[in-house]
């Protein structure tokens, strides 16, 4: 099958490029390179990879790409709401404009699998399920709400993802547990707020595996959202400090009230209709924090930024 993975230099795509590849697909990867080509080198020798420079909000370069291939994973976003907050005209044009981009241009036989965020939920106080209505509080989750509204009406598939954590090619530490887990390691103290707030986790390579999973489901799954993880990493930030704190004992934590959360993150997610399909997670906690303990004694606290969004 040839595949087009837009943003497929990012967190996500550069995860699952190879394992596109390994299934034997043909990939195209159409990204701004803003972070480099670096996260695409270790897949880079294989033939059946091409990688375009280009933006999704250049319509005609996009649809061109497009026009021969068999399915389309579109991960190209501006992720998170700082990094939305920092830019909104370029958050609003890429999420937005981008994905309707993909949708205008998709063909009714091409499969459209979206990447989109738990973030859409907003503020719930019940566990939320697919049905359950979207209130999206930050540009970020409206931007992605939308999208995935526009991936919907063309017969696509949205994947509501957990927040993410692990090691990636195109590492990042912006993401709460990688976050916590560099901070435990430098400083051995980690500052956290609100700490009895619920949130859902899901590692980085199962995350890709939900994109695989997609792909070889489509007919079954096209046209609907999911929310992809796991109940059982379904956890406080409290939880989750306790966790990487029994694997670094010698760090000590406390729990501030002067940040919020501005997406207003605090609920369960209920996986049920994806887990029905046969999709479930493989990777804990546990495991992804000693993934990166292997690399953390590397990364010094001033290079740090480069492993940020914003």
């Amino acid at each position: 099958m040839r595949v087009l993975v837009t943003g497929g230099a990012g967190y996500i795509g550069s995860t699952l490029v190879p394992m596109l590849l390994h299934k034997g697909h043909e990939v195209t990867v159409y990204d701004n390179l803003c972070w480099g080509v670096y996260p695409l080198l270790h897949a880079a020798y294989d033939t059946k990879l091409r990688i375009i420079q280009g933006d999704v909000n250049d319509r005609k370069r996009i649809a061109d790409v497009m026009a021969d291939q068999d399915a389309i994973i579109h991960l190209a976003a501006i992720v998170g709401y700082p990094a939305c907050d920092s830019n909104p005209d370029y958050a609003l044009g890429t999420n937005i404009s981008g994905t309707k981009n993909i949708a205008d241009s998709k063909s009714s036989n091409q499969i459209l699998i979206f990447a989109s965020t738990g973030s859409c939920y907003g503020a719930i106080k019940d566990i939320g399920t697919e049905e359950t209505k979207l209130q999206p509080l930050s540009l970020y989750g409206k931007s992605k709400a939308q999208g995935e509204e526009m991936v919907l009406s063309v017969g696509g598939i949205a994947l509501r993802l957990a927040t993410l954590f692990g090691l990636s090619p195109r590492m990042r530490l912006d993401l709460l547990i990688n976050d916590l887990t560099f901070k435990a390691f430098t400083c051995k103290h980690i500052n956290f707020y609100e700490g009895g707030c619920r949130r859902t986790f899901l590692h980085v390579r199962d995350a890709a595996r939900a994109f695989v999973f997609a792909l070889e489901n489509a007919n079954s799954m096209k046209g609907q959202a999911y929310n992809i993880g796991d109940e059982k990493l379904n956890m406080t930030k409290l939880q989750v400090v306790q966790r990487i704190h029994n694997l670094l004992p010698d760090c000590t934590f406390a729990n501030i009230s002067s940040e919020s959360d501005k997406d207003k993150r605090d609920y369960e997610v209920s996986f049920k209709k994806i887990s029905q399909l046969g999709y479930h997670h493989k990777i804990s906690i546990e495991q992804g924090v000693n993934e990166m303990l292997k690399v953390f004694p590397f990364i010094t606290i001033g290079e740090q930024i480069k492993y940020f969004n914003v």
